[in-house]
């Protein structure tokens, strides 16, 4: 953690706990939290995350792994198990999605900022504060120096999300007596904030005495350095009472400064020798000429006031970002989202009920060793047990984990494509749900994975299995390799982890009939080993039998090899060799009568004609098998249909809806 000494730390102390930063690996909300832990000996400060791209500050902040809580505040029954386990007295809401321009999703932007707040709020009590984090976006159109109590005039779909909010806490407050507030935050900069920014590049820039590219001269903004925002906070969370709950505040400087301006200022605090080159870069929609505002009401209601003059401001900044190494560590955590990775393990489900809560309770423990984010996503490939009973009651309890129905049973290999279809992890690790792959290896995998290996998978160095089948299985994987024209290993299953540009891949390959042991070795990339012994299955018996298992060895060799069609090509020239030979031998035999012996009877023709015959039929088959599988591609059907996906308590069960979802969950 970063140690900081503020003026404001005697009222940080002030505050009820425990007290919760909901959006803590944003911007504000990590300065918020790191404030208010360094300032509170305890370790009653909790920051409330869900997006793991955005925690690379947590990753750098070295938050202590107890003191980060993650929490999905679309679950109303995610939000409402974190408030009954850590019952929160302080909540500061700073979770928000579409405040920049590369956050473009319509849907995720009310579902986060007004249906989030929604379930958080129904969750508080009236001994309980909470403190919004609103934005100087919902006045829109009417920008210049508004008052709290003018008329917003939202301009996106952002800014009206935003006043949905406000209305909201309002409406909470005046009807339930809560205690709630929303800050209307000006532009506030300073440590932490995204390195695409204006002031952190501007920063970063001039420290090498140059300027990143500038829009026009006369935009203007109110600059507010985020110590100031966090006081503002804090003094909202002091000063929150039946007389001003419900209300909205600026927290602004009420100095409107254009672009022009800030460049003077930093030119004068830089010594920058060049000339800026305005216009460099197209005005956004969200640039106007007089966007600032009149914090008065702050000043009289709570007590606060900007302390931080923007020369000021700008040289902390600079002094942040030189303390902290700002190139060699901020802004690849911030550009490498691994950093905070997350595990999506995609399970395939078929007669499983029994296993798959020892599965997930396993996969729980582990991950939480490690410190990892999850997603578990279940693959109920139409068992015809309980599957959707077990599958329904851990989702509802866990918002992390993902049901997926089949219409009917498309095999493992297509259950571990729909999974990865809409896994969003930086990996994803392929299990049966036979609790035959045991989730303790995933740490291996890990350790592996983050030395820069992109496929991780497990070697069966043992089987709990009777010795002549073993035998089959090894046999077969060293006859299969040496086969195959790409490089397959040895004694390797589905059970791997897969980096996500290695998924994106797979997921795209066109091929309908998939086998994913072989094409996660036709892909390429960095791969490696790790071994394991196999355990027997711990409930009921395998689907797999002997006739299963020369179907999966037909599958692999006639995907992955053309040696069989190679082996009649030699075979048929071979025999017609030996032909030719054999009727010149007859010839001359009779001619010279050199061998009286030689046969006339009909019993060499029938053996001749049945072993040729034999080895034409054989041939066809292994043709046959080809074309069949060029007749299965040529169809284009479906490798899967799913009928729900359940997250959480949200219920995805028609094409339409599963469709959208889809497309939100790619990145």
């Amino acid at each position: 953690m970063q140690l900081k000494t503020h003026p404001y730390n005697d009222k940080i102390r002030r505050l009820n706990g425990p007290v919760f930063v909901f959006g803590a690996s944003g911007f504000i909300g990590a300065n918020l939290f790191n404030d208010l832990f360094q300032a509170r000996p305890g370790k009653d400060v909790y920051a409330v995350t869900h997006d793991a791209t955005k925690a690379w500050r947590l990753k750098l902040l070295n938050v202590p792994p107890e003191n980060i809580v993650h929490c999905d505040i679309l679950s109303d029954n995610s939000v409402r198990e974190v408030f009954d386990k850590y019952k929160p007295r302080t909540i500061f809401n700073l979770a928000a999605y579409g405040a920049y321009s590369k956050q473009k999703n319509v849907n995720l932007i009310y579902e986060t900022n007004v249906l989030g707040t929604v379930n958080i709020l129904e969750n508080c009590t009236p001994d309980m504060v909470y403190i919004h984090a609103g934005s100087s976006s919902e006045y829109g159109f009417n920008c210049t120096a508004p008052k709290e109590t003018d008329r917003v005039e939202p301009n996106s779909h952002y800014s009206v999300s935003k006043v949905s909010a406000a209305y909201v806490l309002e409406y909470y407050a005046r009807l339930q007596h809560l205690n709630t507030l929303n800050l209307r935050l000006y532009s506030i900069y300073g440590g932490w904030e995204e390195p695409d920014r204006l002031i952190p590049r501007l920063v970063e820039e001039a420290r090498k005495g140059d300027f990143p590219p500038l829009v026009s001269p006369d935009i203007s903004r109110d600059f507010v350095y985020i110590d100031d925002c966090v006081e503002a906070f804090v003094d909202a969370a002091l000063n929150v009472g039946p007389a001003n709950r419900g209300r909205s505040y600026n927290i602004a400087t009420g100095q409107k400064t254009t672009m022009r301006e800030l460049v003077d200022l930093t030119v004068a605090g830089f010594q920058i020798p060049k000339t800026p080159q305005w216009g460099s870069m197209t005005n956004r929609n969200w640039d106007l000429s007089d966007w600032y505002g009149d914090p008065s009401a702050a000043e009289a209601d709570l007590g606060w006031k900007a302390r931080t003059p923007l020369q000021e401001g700008l040289r902390l900044t600079a002094d942040w970002q030189a303390r902290h190494d700002y190139e060699s560590k901020v802004i690849p955590a911030f550009k490498n989202p691994s950093l905070n990775a997350v595990i999506s393990p995609i399970i395939a489900c078929y007669k499983d009920a029994q296993a798959i809560p020892y599965m997930y309770e396993r996969l729980v423990k582990t991950f939480n060793e490690m410190k990892v984010r999850y997603e578990i996503i279940f693959v109920n490939d139409n068992s015809p047990d309980n599957t959707d009973e077990v599958l329904e009651g851990i989702c509802a309890k866990d918002p992390n984990v993902i049901a997926i129905k089949h219409s009917r049973n498309f095999g493992s290999q297509s259950a571990f494509l729909s999974g990865m279809e809409i896994a969003t992890g930086d990996a994803v690790v392929l299990m049966d749900g036979d609790l035959q792959d045991p989730p303790e290896v995933i740490p291996d995998f890990y350790k592996k994975w983050m030395e820069g290996y992109e496929v991780v998978y497990g070697v069966r160095v043992q089987r709990e299995m009777a010795p002549h089948v073993h035998f089959f299985y090894k046999t077969f994987y060293r006859l299969f390799r040496r086969m195959s024209y790409v490089n397959i290993p040895v004694d390797a299953g589905d059970f791997s982890m897969i980096d996500r540009k290695v998924v994106k891949e797979l997921v795209s390959l066109p091929e309908t009939e998939q086998f994913l042991r072989g094409l996660r070795a036709w892909v390429g990339f960095r791969q490696t080993g790790v071994n394991y012994v196999r355990p027997e299955r711990m409930f009921g018996v395998s689907t797999n039998n002997w006739t299963k298992n020369i179907w999966w060895a037909k599958k692999a060799i006639f995907s992955f090899s053309f040696a069989p069609l190679e082996a009649m090509s030699y075979a048929g020239f071979i025999l017609t060799c030996l032909s030719v030979l054999g009727i010149i031998w007859q010839i001359v035999a009779r001619l010279i009568n050199f061998d009286p012996n030689t046969p006339y009877g009909t019993s060499t023709i029938i053996v001749l004609i049945m072993f040729f015959g034999g080895i034409n039929l054989l041939g066809i088959s292994f043709l046959g098998e080809y074309v069949s599988k060029i007749f299965e591609e040529t169809k284009k059907r479906p490798k899967y249909i799913r009928t729900m996906v359940r997250i959480g308590d949200r219920i995805y069960n028609t094409s339409d809806k599963i469709s959208a979802l889809l497309s939100q969950r790619k990145r």
